[in-house]
């Protein structure tokens, strides 16, 4: 049953033409890039605003929003404007991972403000590379589906929020 529904899963992939955004998907899975995202946002209510218009509901899809995680969910089962943006945490265990992981930093800044701007004017931007900020790590990561590129504080997994 479960590798029935496994074929089904790469036939409808195949039917739909996604093969390719399978394949860079997967491929960022393998190089371990930051967890995927369908959009990003300044803020929460244009969030909101972008979730409510949308139709189809990209279910259980990740968007940004200040730089923080969340699903979208679609409970159409509840009624009318049961659509939600509910927090997630893959962030927190991706950093976590990226902590274990950090290789030494590639650039060291004085000021995000610095750090920003040499992020925004790298012609290839780095898929994830740890950084200094005022002695503190970041991660310096590129979201390329949406075309985000964005700085993560790293924090040790003890230090980090639960």
């Amino acid at each position: 049953m479960r590798l029935e529904v496994a074929m089904d899963a790469l036939q409808f992939i195949y039917d739909m033409g996604q093969s390719q955004l399978f394949r860079v998907y997967h491929q960022a899975i393998e190089e371990q890039e930051p967890p995927f995202v369908f959009a990003s946002f300044d803020t929460r209510p244009e969030a909101d605003a972008w979730l409510m218009a949308q139709n189809p509901v990209p279910d259980r899809a990740a968007v940004l929003v200040a730089g923080e995680y969340f699903k979208v969910m679609d409970l159409p089962e509840l009624g009318k404007g049961t659509r939600r943006l509910l927090s997630s945490p893959i962030l927190k265990f991706y950093l976590q991972d990226m902590w274990e992981k950090a290789k030494a930093p590639v650039a060291l800044f004085s000021t995000r403000e610095e750090a920003e701007t040499w992020l925004r004017e790298q012609p290839e931007p780095p898929r994830q590379v740890a950084i200094l900020i005022d002695g503190k790590p970041y991660l310096a990561a590129w979201h390329h589906r949406i075309q985000l590129r964005i700085l993560y504080p790293l924090t040790p997994p003890e230090a980090a929020p639960t």
